[in-house]
């Protein structure tokens, strides 16, 4: 390690942890009007009081919501989420690597896909099971709809959300949808986090790149339209899941079979487009953060240990 600099120094879990948790953070910030949207179009047409007021694309969606519900709308359950950033992307990217070299076997220079598949699947799976009830009360935030100044809100704070939930629901109402979103999880991970890993590596072994934003960018954008192609079905279901009231579902594959026969499958891609503006957008903005951040840290990591 001595006289390596510090973009060549192998950053270590612990600023891969801190380091995913905060790009994460900052990624949301920026795109979390999308993905309230999303919630949004991906409940259309379930119950009563959704149908009041009908959305159509990205920008009408979030435009009704500030006429209808106010400004700040958009940004319904923005705590939670960040909340839900710093223990979920903590885990499934901050700890990707460290999982990643734990199933490649001893001896071996090369990382099989179905090792990355592996790692993706466990540090998602390890995630969710972690940060299910921030998701739970940020898509119930993201759902729950108060029309006008004087429109009622079913919760007062995200404090509150969580004792409201765990009061009327038990406290398994936190970790209602656990099963449908470690699954997703599960399969957005490895999409994003496989194909992020795959094309860097490929980018960068072709000489096409160096290791900078140009490359940071086209991988993160790839990885983010293969997350959105291959996970929206299971997204879609874990969103209705999770907002749904008490009995309305049996099981995630009761509320699948249901959506089915009321609407069709193209019910499974209602708000593709947000989720991926919003999943394309995030990646980029997490992964560059990301891979700063990494040499930054380790840039102080490095003044602190140097003796001079």
């Amino acid at each position: 390690m001595v006289g390596l600099k510090p973009s060549e120094m192998p950053p270590t879990t612990a600023v891969k942890f801190l380091g995913a948790g905060t790009a994460a953070c900052f990624a949301d910030l920026l795109t979390f009007p999308l993905d309230t949207a999303k919630v949004r179009l991906q409940i259309q047409g379930e119950n009563q009081v959704a149908q009041r007021v009908q959305y159509r694309g990205v920008l009408g969606t979030i435009l009704t919501m500030v006429r209808t519900e106010g400004p700040r709308s958009p940004y319904n359950g923005l705590v939670a989420g960040l909340q839900r950033q710093m223990s979920f992307a903590s885990i499934r990217i901050g700890l990707y690597d460290s999982v990643k070299q734990l199933y490649t076997p001893k001896g071996s220079d090369h990382c099989s896909i179905i090792t990355r598949i592996l790692a993706g699947c466990t540090t998602g799976a390890m995630a969710v099971t972690c940060a299910q009830p921030t998701d739970v009360v940020k898509v119930r935030f993201q759902a729950n709809m108060h029309l006008g100044p004087g429109g009622n809100k079913k919760y007062s704070g995200t404090m509150d959300a969580y004792r409201t939930i765990a009061r009327e629901e038990g406290i398994s109402g936190l970790w209602k949808g656990t099963f449908p979103n470690i699954t997703r999880n599960a399969i957005v991970n490895c999409a994003e986090m496989v194909t992020y890993d795959i094309i860097k590596e490929k980018l960068l072994d072709h000489h096409l790149f160096t290791d900078n934003f140009p490359c940071h960018f086209v991988s993160a954008f790839g990885a983010g339209f293969c997350a959105t192609v291959v996970a929206s079905p299971v997204d879609v279901v874990k969103t209705r899941y999770m907002n749904s009231l008490p009995g309305q579902y049996h099981s995630p594959l009761d509320c699948m079979l249901k959506m089915l026969a009321r609407e069709g499958p193209s019910a499974f891609y209602k708000g593709f487009t947000p989720s991926f503006l919003r999943l394309g957008i995030w990646n980029v903005v997490m992964f560059v953060t990301y891979e700063q951040l990494k040499r930054a840290l380790m840039n102080v990591q490095m003044l602190r240990e140097s003796p001079f």
